[in-house]
């Protein structure tokens, strides 16, 4: 059986990780230093109950603490660059547009999907893996995942940047 990472020693190897889930889940990246933050103090409450394999149970504080968060969040006025009636999109997207267009996307899924998202393919776990972390069976990870995926694949913004849209 594998000891026990110290707690110590796992902050430092793994919240370079853990902040881009953090990241990927809320999509700010103040907001993301503040759920890892949380999410650490958390896990150092629990560390000692903790099993051998600590990454699952910090995940799981990260999406449960997140989808806290999500429901009491003020989802009023945002501020952006520009005002929106001066955005142009006539121009062809670049790259670092299309992913502005992807997170949008990604921003407008219910926190369930888009967790489930985050984690089977930006963090690369297995369902069983992501199925753990969010408590459910992975059968309901397949299905979050697949109305997620169905979600972006007709949401306006991200046909709009297609190239299909563009024509």
């Amino acid at each position: 059986m594998r000891e026990r990472p110290d707690y110590a020693a796992y902050v430092t190897e793994r919240s370079p990780r853990l902040l881009r889930t953090a990241y990927l889940l809320c999509r700010d990246w103040g907001q993301a230093e503040d759920l890892l933050q949380t999410a650490l103090v958390k896990a150092w409450r629990a560390w000692r109950r903790v099993g051998a394999d600590p990454d699952p149970y910090v995940y799981r504080i990260l999406v449960n603490t997140h989808a806290s968060w999500a429901k009491r969040r003020w989802r009023g006025e945002r501020p952006t660059d520009a005002p929106p009636e001066e955005a142009d999109r006539a121009d062809a997207m670049g790259a670092a547009e299309d992913k502005a267009v992807l997170w949008a996307a990604l921003g407008r899924l219910p926190p369930g999907q888009r967790a489930a998202v985050v984690l089977r393919y930006f963090e690369d776990l297995t369902e069983p893996q992501v199925a753990a972390i969010l408590g459910c069976s992975v059968g309901t990870v397949k299905s979050q995942t697949s109305k997620a995926l169905a979600k972006l694949r007709v949401d306006p913004g991200v046909l709009a940047g297609s190239p299909k849209g563009r024509e």
